[in-house]
């Protein structure tokens, strides 16, 4: 039987900060996120080790996340956002490393002991914006409701970032997280990450054994971007990460050569390998086009 490496969902954050460091200590390095060693730990780099025979060559798909969504958010804040809401923050340290302004909110929300670790591993560092931290179960939509209702008073241009999470709720559980998000007037984007059912098949037969039932991945909606249009949302930028992998010269070698083959459709990727970060707007207020592989 395969070793269960990442037996608790809390385990994806030291696991992606590995990704974070290796990327760091490039001398052509994307972003630079020098808290991320310690924030992954030597837990983090057995649990990657574990996971991936070759750590480095399948680095690509979060390194590129990463990038996509720290662009994402500084260009949602140059168009007025006022507050983030960082659901299922992990180990994230975007506060600290991006260039944010001292007058922005940000407001970290995760589960009791992840918050906790990641308190005493940065208590020494000085965020550069207005951080605050609360112990949320997102599970639960009372509490998740109640806490959107908290946070969002005063706000009037919020951005919310799921980063890694809807990979890991049932395609109902996502339904029901963008309605209470559209629910929420202050709410002007929300950023996800998406994968195609062909990429979710995929990284279930390599990881799935290693992984404990929290950590099993199983949303991957054959819809694509569509799926939230009915909850309020409309797809206002479509990143794919190979396309932007290619870009930035992160693929392997062979998948380097094929990057000239055309990508699949977001709104309906069928049995194609495709994922992307996606960056949705008011489906009722937004009249924005969509803009795919644009900065």
């Amino acid at each position: 039987m395969a070793e269960t490496a990442l037996p608790d969902i809390s385990d994806t954050a030291r696991w992606v900060a590995v990704y974070r460091a290796l990327e760091s200590e490039r001398k052509d390095a994307l972003f630079r996120d020098p808290f991320a060693s310690r924030l992954a730990g030597q837990r983090g780099r057995d649990i990657a080790e574990t996971i991936w025979s070759s750590v480095r060559r399948n680095s690509w798909p979060l390194v590129v996340r990463t990038l996509l969504i720290d662009q994402l958010v500084m260009k949602s804040i140059a168009e007025g956002a006022d507050l983030v809401l960082n659901l299922a923050a992990g180990l994230d340290a975007r506060p600290y490393r991006l260039p944010l302004p001292p007058t922005l909110t940000w407001v970290e929300v995760d589960l009791p002991a992840i918050l906790e670790e990641k308190e005493r591993a940065l208590a020494s560092e000085t965020p550069v914006c207005n951080l605050r931290r609360e112990a949320v179960d997102l599970s639960s939509s009372l509490l998740r409701n109640a806490f959107l209702e908290r946070a969002l008073q005063g706000a009037r241009r919020a951005l919310v970032v799921t980063e890694g999470l809807l990979v890991y709720l049932e395609p109902k559980e996502a339904r029901a997280l963008a309605a209470d998000l559209a629910l929420q007037s202050a709410i002007s984007w929300w950023m996800v990450d998406i994968a195609s059912p062909a990429i979710l098949q995929m990284m279930q037969r390599q990881t799935g054994p290693r992984l404990g039932p929290s950590a099993q991945m199983k949303f991957g909606p054959p819809e694509g971007v569509r799926f939230f249009e009915p909850l309020g949302w409309k797809p206002l930028e479509i990143r794919s990460l190979f396309r932007e992998a290619a870009r930035v010269k992160r693929l392997p070698g062979l998948l380097q050569l094929l990057s000239w083959l055309p990508d699949a459709d977001p709104n309906n990727p069928g049995k194609r390998p495709w994922s992307a970060v996606v960056r949705y707007g008011r489906a009722a207020a937004s009249s924005l086009p969509v803009a795919a592989n644009t900065p």
